[in-house]
């Protein structure tokens, strides 16, 4: 159910919006899947968990053996565990001036402005601007969040370094990642992958950006870690125009944004989980005009949510940490 309308008088803006069931969805799912991990589908996301949702693992040894008339069961070890993807509830109570926003959103709506993709409202045009910032953090969040921090869960990194099954990547005691030394360092991630999850079509290299940087520099050469003096397709430093899908040794690269300077991570796609209840009942989006309250030109955003991450199995994840 929606209800919004907005009246411009004079250079007042008055708003009345509640969003909820399935438009609270659409902008609920806008705001956690806009960043750029979810929004290019470089993990799985499971969008209906609305408390928690198990995550099976099976591990065997020894499940072949020699062929016989009869049915003997295989001397063998099978292990099944469980991981838990219990998404967190969060919200965003916050108050913004009308003023301070309604010059862009009337700019926008005359056309001058370089978005093709016009607000059909003022309350539309706000909602989009909250929107952006959940993006933005959910996205830190999904990658180095720290559930001990308001409005953050535990990231990969903070799970995956805990865990004595995840792979640790050598890191040759380097403090950054340069042009000089980031071939090296995704050398030695690369090495960590298990056989049996090398060469995976969904394996990922999952780079911060300043490791992306690093790396598009030292393909542009000019560096004694790059590809020769005049770097990939003897083009310099203009070999790369931000659209070109990256790889390295035939494993694709995935920017994520959100993950802190110093780690790296590599895995399967199908084995890392970011779930929320995007259809939950406690999911809510209001945007509340304070003018016939307080006589003010505050308008109130308010959001709730939940959100979350996992993997399955950890011994086929590699995470590598810079001293």
């Amino acid at each position: 159910m929606s209800n919004h309308n907005v009246n411009l008088t004079g250079s007042v803006a008055s708003i009345t919006s509640t969003y909820a069931g399935e438009f609270a969805g659409k902008y609920i799912s806008a705001a956690l899947l806009s960043g750029k991990t979810l929004a290019e589908g470089a993990i799985t996301v499971k969008p209906n968990v609305k408390f928690k949702e198990v995550v099976k693992k099976v591990a065997s040894t020894n499940i072949i053996a020699d062929g016989t008339c009869d049915f003997t069961e295989t001397s063998s070890a099978l292990t099944l565990t469980e991981r838990i993807l219990q998404p967190e509830e969060f919200q965003v109570n916050l108050e913004l001036c009308k003023k301070d926003f309604r010059n862009d959103w009337e700019a926008i709506q005359m056309g001058y402005s370089a978005f093709d993709n016009l607000p059909p409202s003022f309350s539309d045009f706000l909602l989009g601007h909250v929107a952006a910032k959940v993006a933005e953090k959910t996205e830190q969040n999904i990658w180095g969040g720290v559930n001990a921090n308001a409005g953050e869960f535990d990231g990969f990194t903070v799970l995956m370094a805990a865990d004595g099954d995840v792979v640790d990547a050598a890191n040759g005691s380097e403090t950054s990642y340069t042009s000089s030394n980031i071939v090296s360092l995704l050398g030695n991630v690369v090495d960590g992958v298990p056989s049996a999850v090398y060469g995976k079509e969904d394996l990922t290299l999952y780079v911060p950006t300043v490791a992306l940087q690093a790396y598009v520099r030292a393909l542009g050469g000019f560096a004694s870690g790059g590809q020769g003096a005049a770097g990939t397709d003897d083009k310099g430093q203009q070999w790369y125009n931000m659209g070109n899908a990256l790889s390295f040794e035939g494993i694709k690269i995935q920017h994520a944004p959100g993950m802190p300077a110093n780690h790296i991570v590599a895995g399967e796609a199908s084995n890392l989980y970011f779930g929320t209840g995007l259809l939950a009942d406690h999911n809510e989006v209001k945007v509340i005009d304070m003018a016939d309250l307080d006589g003010s030109q505050n308008v109130r955003v308010v959001m709730r949510f939940t959100s979350g991450i996992q993997y399955g199995i950890g011994s086929d994840l590699v995470l590598q940490t810079l001293a």
